[in-house]
């Protein structure tokens, strides 16, 4: 099961390298950012539709049956989160001025890039289900926990699981203080961006001061020269 997204990933990266290298585009590091977010969700569709077809096989369906019930049910999911990622970086798309500038590449390799992956999705990674992935091969279920607490073996993942269902009981017994942590979490935000610098680019100390020389009357050519020398003279002594 983990071949299918190794070969998912890098397919369809080399998708959009071969988009960008049609429409123009360069390889910057604007667009080298894009790639690397958009690797998070190339393996996001891959692992929902793998993991839907696993589901399936563990039932007792064949390969190529799980694969094409699993890619038919999942696949109006796969595609309306594309067209929400998509949607998302829209406005980055047609923006206007120097910020729309800046990112116009960034949001165009981004889309392009979530578009192959869907694409590859609902062809490519049900195929190779169908013929790669087999029952026998599959890792434990998530009744593990349970066959092993029976048997008197107890194993790290059978742990981690048993955690995991009891932390998810706990929080779905107590509706009312679950949704007021996520209540303060999302309200705590506001103060943050209010709090938080914000522009374009950040501040940074350059190392550089930019002074301006201003005559109360008019004085010759020379005299002013003299003026931003002083000034210069003044700078270096008070940062010695």
């Amino acid at each position: 099961a983990t071949l299918i997204p190794a070969l998912a990933i890098p397919l369809s990266l080399a998708g959009t390298f071969a988009v960008m290298a049609a429409s123009g585009m360069s390889l910057d590091n604007l667009s080298l950012m894009a790639l690397v977010v958009a690797t998070g969700f190339v393996v996001d569709d891959a692992i929902v539709m793998i993991e839907n077809i696993v589901r399936y096989i563990e039932q007792g369906k064949s390969g190529k049956e799980a694969a094409e019930v699993g890619a038919r049910q999942i696949g109006f999911t796969v595609l309306s989160l594309t067209i929400s990622l998509v949607a998302v970086f829209l406005p980055l798309m047609l923006m206007p001025g120097v910020t729309g500038r800046l990112f116009h590449q960034f949001a165009w390799v981004l889309s392009i890039a979530v578009v192959i992956s869907m694409l590859i999705s609902l062809t490519l990674t049900p195929m190779m289900c169908a013929y790669l992935l087999k029952a026998d091969a599959l890792p434990e279920g998530e009744d593990a926990h349970e066959r092993a607490h029976a048997s008197g073996k107890v194993t790290w993942w059978s742990r981690l699981v048993g955690l995991y269902e009891r932390s998810l009981d706990l929080v779905l017994a107590h509706p009312p203080p679950t949704l007021g942590v996520a209540g303060a979490a999302v309200s705590l935000t506001v103060p943050l961006y209010v709090a938080i610098p914000k522009g374009l680019l950040p501040d940074t100390d350059t190392g550089l001061v930019t002074a301006v020389c201003q005559a109360d009357h008019p004085l010759a050519f020379d005299q002013m020269q003299q003026r931003p020398l002083d000034v210069a003279t003044a700078f270096v002594r008070a940062a010695a």
